[in-house]
């Protein structure tokens, strides 16, 4: 299976939709690792580095955004959420701008760059901001979608892109999104798995693993974390009445805790979260740091096992 990092397909959608649709690009000085060199290649006239200074980025987009011209802000995740929370929510947010904020370098596979950088907090922060729309991908396919996307979307939008090389499982013909809808990627009846960006093809591997022990197991796609899909998610907690959530994000805050929120006004289900739990982030191998922080696809069978001993 292919594999692409969805920060590259950031990259090319820009430069693709760039032809087709009247935008701006800014980052912070780091075109070359958030892909956006590729949109300044084609039109430099429509680019603005702004320098290591994110916070004045993203008033500069907010700026741009009142004379009616939709921008892309781009930044590492940890730059953008973290940094320039304060211009997100009081610039953008509050007056609910048209500016798309292109979050890459998010969670723990960006590996060896360690702690400062591995951004495990990002959705929580996001999430709180009244208005904000958060679009995580899960391959390349869904990242050239969810860009197109939030063209269309009216207010601020955060966009989740990785660094690190994942499967694209989606069909480029056919696939379509609707943001705010969750996509069930197989049907199941003992128990079901809930994944956002990178975990999304681990849970498919999960459920093969269940699978083979006679377990039926509800794959669904959350490639939008906020609007949330609580129709979805609440048919599946009454079908199953067992759900196991996987991200690459904190479990304070992030998807894990969405469900939670979502599911427990709507009826009693279990819910076991995988994702990283509250420490911080290590330099090293990407391989090694979803292993040691649990984030593979026997983490995520482990937990949709104790989740069904739960429902007995």
């Amino acid at each position: 299976m292919e594999k692409k990092a969805t920060r590259e397909a950031y990259g090319a959608a820009l430069a693709e939709l760039g032809a087709k649709y009247n935008f701006l690009v800014l980052d912070a000085d780091l075109a070359e690792a958030t892909k956006t060199i590729v949109f300044k290649k084609q039109f430099p006239e429509r680019f603005f580095d702004c320098g290591i200074a994110e916070g004045n980025m993203m008033s500069v987009a907010a700026g741009i955004a009142t004379t009616g011209t939709p921008v892309f802000a781009s930044t590492f995740a940890m730059f953008a959420a973290g940094r320039a929370f304060e211009q997100i929510r009081n610039s953008i947010g509050y007056p609910h701008l048209n500016v798309k904020i292109g979050a890459t370098h998010a969670g723990i596979t960006v590996g060896e760059d360690g702690a400062t950088h591995q951004c495990n907090e990002d959705i929580a922060l996001m999430r709180t901001i009244p208005g904000m729309t958060i679009l995580n991908p899960a391959d390349a396919v869904e990242a050239r979608a969810i860009v197109e996307a939030a063209l269309h979307i009216d207010g601020p939008v955060y966009m989740r892109f990785g660094r690190f090389a994942c499967p694209i499982f989606n069909d480029a013909e056919s696939y379509k999104l609707e943001v705010g809808k969750g996509v069930v990627l197989a049907d199941g009846t003992d128990v079901t798995l809930v994944a956002t960006g990178y975990m999304v093809h681990l849970a498919l591997e999960a459920r093969e693993m269940l699978a083979k022990e006679g377990i039926s197991a509800a794959v669904i796609n959350i490639h939008t974390i906020k609007p949330i899909d609580a129709t979805l998610l609440s048919s599946y907690a009454k079908k199953t009445g067992a759900l196991v959530t996987a991200e690459e994000h904190s479990v304070i805050g992030g998807l894990g805790a969405a469900v939670c929120e979502t599911v427990a006004g709507e009826c009693a289900a279990i819910i076991r979260r995988v994702g990283v739990e509250d420490k911080f982030g290590k330099s090293g191998p990407v391989p090694a740091l979803l292993e040691e922080y649990g984030l593979t696809a026997q983490h995520i069978y482990e937990e949709a096992k104790k989740a069904l001993e739960l429902k007995k």
